[in-house]
């Protein structure tokens, strides 16, 4: 069976249902995601694999996996939203105003940063451009990378863990992060003179579970991991269990330092810096929005 008809909205719908269900691993994700039930999510993608005559999925007790004309059609998706996004940025180019959505992925808990470059290259976009729709998405940095590779999103604020390939990056913040412990951990207490590296290293430790770079991985694999968290909310939570030590960026614990919260643990040995990047997908940027807004993060930078 051949897909022979032209492509109606409805198509463009299931279209969109099937590509959220995909990046959102599942069904039971996708509800969120999509903000409809699972009901009406499996109907959508019944209906869609009857109008292409494909089975594009699989679900049961081993999880939700994609067939391989699933994975072909993923693909193919992914290529017709990015040609109707070009689309829209070429129709930019002849209004004098810009419409369209810029879709950005950050990691999390950088709203505390001194310098708020994020913040304000988005004011600025959105004062020269105030018909464009910001989707901001929090996700760890190997999801934002995959994001901006596959056209899920625009522009992604990522701690550089390695060059990417299909990759450009522009510098962002350099980041400072320390070791903390909460305030019913033992080593709350302990007096300066006495908190010696060796002690500190006898503590079960918190760490990110996605990839480091090298130079920072070497200064975990010193500690003893016996947990693991997606974002540095996570780090935070554990630490006020009173059972953990972490890491944390220094410009988000500092309230919690000042209320006697945390206590920074022997920062001349225990601490690093990285540095954050705006990456893009490499190649010509034709999306207009997207070029206006690195214009403004650009900026913010002089």
């Amino acid at each position: 069976m051949h897909f022979t008809r032209q492509i109606q909205d409805m198509d463009l719908r299931l279209l969109r249902v099937f590509k959220a269900v995909v990046e959102s691993k599942g069904f039971t994700a996708a509800e969120i995601e999509l903000n409809v039930s699972r009901s009406a999510i499996s109907s959508s993608m019944l209906d869609l694999e009857t109008r292409l005559g494909l089975k594009l999925c699989e679900r049961g007790r081993s999880g939700f996996s994609l067939t391989d004309p699933g994975k072909q059609i993923y693909q193919h998706v992914l290529q017709l939203f990015d040609s109707m996004e070009m689309f829209r940025s070429q129709v930019n180019a002849i209004h004098s105003s810009l419409t369209g959505e810029l879709n950005i992925g950050i990691t999390d808990n950088l709203i505390t940063m001194q310098h708020m470059r994020i913040v304000h290259s988005l004011r600025r976009l959105k004062e020269a451009a105030p018909d464009v729709t910001i989707n901001v998405t929090m996700m760890p940095p190997n999801e934002i990378e995959k994001g901006v590779l596959n056209g899920q999103l625009h522009i992604g604020m990522v701690p550089i863990i390695r060059d990417c390939p299909g990759l450009d990056y522009q510098p962002l913040y350099e980041e400072h992060a320390s070791l903390y412990c909460g305030e019913h951990h033992p080593l709350f207490t302990i007096p300066e003179e006495q908190l010696t590296p060796e002690l500190i290293l006898e503590h079960d430790t918190v760490a990110p579970a996605h990839a480091l770079p090298d130079y920072i991985q070497k200064i975990y694999d010193q500690h003893k991991i016996t947990a693991t968290v997606s974002d540095r909310e996570g780090v935070a939570f554990l630490l006020m269990t009173g059972c953990f030590i972490g890491f944390l960026p220094t410009h988000y614990a500092i309230n919690w330092e000042q209320a006697s919260s945390f206590r920074s643990l022997r920062p001349e040995t225990f601490s690093y810096s990285v540095q954050y990047m705006a990456i893009t997908k490499s190649g010509k940027k034709d999306n207009l929005v997207l070029n206006s807004y690195m214009q403004s993060l650009q900026s913010t930078n002089e």
